[in-house]
């Protein structure tokens, strides 16, 4: 019953911490820089790689020569915030990749997290995975209404 409990209350205390926007390097582990910014997410997460050996996703989600980029999804640079926000899933057309002010129904989050409605696998693929941290930041980022900042 313990455990439970300490775990409940961690969680409180890391969603507190990043709510708050505060200390998040503290947080965030192999990405230390990372902040819920869309140019944060854009170069800590998508285009490089971080510690844990987790690859940059602009590794499978951008064009690559002639070959198109993985589902559809283009994370470069020029084209990765209208590729997300508002933008329908390729694998679940009844939701968007990101929702602004709602992560619980942003597919991002669902594949960056493993969630069972799912089609296909959990990002990136075959792993390393986010961090929870990591992931935290990112909801953040969508619950604040994903600016493109």
């Amino acid at each position: 019953m313990r455990a439970p409990l300490m775990m409940a209350g961690a969680l409180a205390l890391t969603m507190s911490l990043v709510a708050c926007d505060e200390k998040l390097a503290d947080l965030t582990g192999p990405t230390p820089n990372l902040q819920p910014t869309f140019s944060s997410i854009q170069h800590e997460i998508f285009e490089t790689a971080d510690s844990s050996g987790r690859p940059a996703c602009t590794n499978c989600h951008a064009p690559q020569g002639a070959r198109p980029a993985v589902g559809g999804l283009n994370l470069t640079n020029a084209v990765a915030y209208a590729s997300l926000v508002n933008a329908p899933a390729p694998e679940r057309r009844t939701l968007n990749l990101v929702t602004p002010g709602d992560p619980e129904n942003s597919y991002l989050i669902h594949k960056l997290e493993g969630s069972h409605n799912i089609i296909g696998v959990r990002m990136p693929f075959g792993g390393p995975y986010l961090s929870s941290n990591q992931i935290l930041v990112i909801r953040r980022w969508i619950e604040i209404g994903a600016p493109n900042n």
